[in-house]
């Protein structure tokens, strides 16, 4: 049995989530082979997935989205393989209070856990973007890096995405110069372009605290910015910002694009390569993913999905454990998943229901193994 699943946000790790389908499925069927490869989509919970797949943990003092201090973690192997999630360093959960800054939040300490890893050795980095307080383009990332972004009077811009509005000029040369010879591959599930309609501010702003009118003026300082790294680094950075994974966390993949030459894979894919998830998968007769909730977005490159297709490819089973189902039985058939297991199956209130999240998987785990394996 190889158990593939992400987290269940808010309750369990991906390592937890491991751990009770273990214990459920051997209560069931004692004794029964079970390996674990916890996985992630490049999205908050990655460096974790990479410390279960043997990285050793790296901790870095860095600049918070807010501007205060944060201690963030990256993942580093012998080999010089970094896994760098933006996170730990500008994520959501850093918001002093949980007050949003949708204008003013920055990714300039997303910058600084990037020079950390490499401090640390990192020849080849994954960038892991998502669950970002961030609009800024990357533009604080790059600052960090040693990029310059200077208004009318020669001055630094301020931080977040609104001061971008008043840019005059962008210089990308003083880069570090160990990012040339690093290999940085954007992890991402999002393929949105940097601004308009399904850009950055438009699509994930709101849910960064951004109003209509907050919006507007994020799209229009987006779209500034990137007419004036044009001017700096030529007709590239106007053809990144099309780009799918472009308006990735606040359009920090457009900066990674731009300034870092990065090249953009889906998360799920590069995940699954990083934490040896092929070698698991040919040693496996059935395999167990899952996620907090199985819904349409699970269909659009989130973990679940990405584990199903690299198991049916393989001719084996694919089952699913989840929180919640939000699929109807005929989705997860294409998604090669032959079941789910909710937890709100055994329990119909979402709050116990998260706060007993290990106890009733391992409820339905048992449940698993007695449909399939007795």
């Amino acid at each position: 049995m190889l158990i593939a699943a992400d987290k269940f946000k808010g309750s369990l790790t991906a390592v937890e989530v491991a751990e009770h389908v273990t214990a459920g499925l051997r209560r069931a069927v004692p004794g029964l082979d079970v390996a674990a490869v916890p996985v992630a989509d490049g999205g908050d919970g990655t460096v974790a997935a990479a410390l279960a797949a043997g990285f050793t943990r790296h901790e870095a003092r860095v600049t918070g989205p807010t501007g205060a201090p944060v201690t963030a973690t990256f993942a580093l192997r012998a080999d010089g393989t970094a896994v760098v999630e933006m996170a730990e360093a500008s994520g959501l959960q850093h918001l002093p209070g949980g007050v949003f800054a949708p204008l003013t939040a920055t990714t300039y300490g997303t910058g600084e856990l990037l020079l950390a890893a490499l401090d640390a050795g990192a020849t080849s980095i994954v960038f892991g973007v998502g669950g970002s307080a961030t609009t800024d383009g990357g533009a604080g990332m790059l600052a960090a890096l040693g990029a310059r972004f200077l208004d009318a009077d020669g001055q630094p811009v301020g931080p977040g995405g609104g001061p971008l509005r008043e840019l005059a000029t962008a210089d990308l040369s003083g880069l570090d110069p160990r990012l040339a010879r690093t290999g940085i591959v954007l992890a991402s599930d999002v393929d949105n372009p940097l601004t308009g309609p399904k850009g950055a501010p438009a699509v994930y702003g709101p849910q960064k605290g951004a109003d209509e009118d907050d919006v507007a003026t994020l799209d229009a300082a987006l779209a500034h910015y990137a007419e004036v790294l044009e001017r700096a680094v030529g007709p590239k950075a106007a053809e990144y910002a099309l780009a799918p994974g472009a308006g990735a966390a606040g359009g920090i993949g457009y900066g990674a694009l731009v300034g870092l030459d990065a090249a953009f894979r889906p998360g799920i894919d590069v995940m699954l390569d990083v934490l040896g998830f092929g070698p698991a998968l040919a040693k496996a007769t059935f395999v167990i993913t899952g996620e907090g909730s199985l819904d349409e977005q699970t269909l659009h490159g989130k973990a679940p999905a990405g584990v199903a297709a690299a198991a049916c490819a393989a001719g084996l089973d694919v089952v699913a454990v989840c929180g919640r189902l939000q699929l109807p039985q005929e989705a997860l058939d294409r998604a090669g998943i032959r079941r789910a297991y909710a937890l709100t199956d055994l329990e119909s209130d979402p709050a116990r229901c998260m706060a007993e999240a290990g106890p009733l998987l391992e409820r339905a785990a048992e449940s698993l193994a007695r449909d399939f394996l007795a």
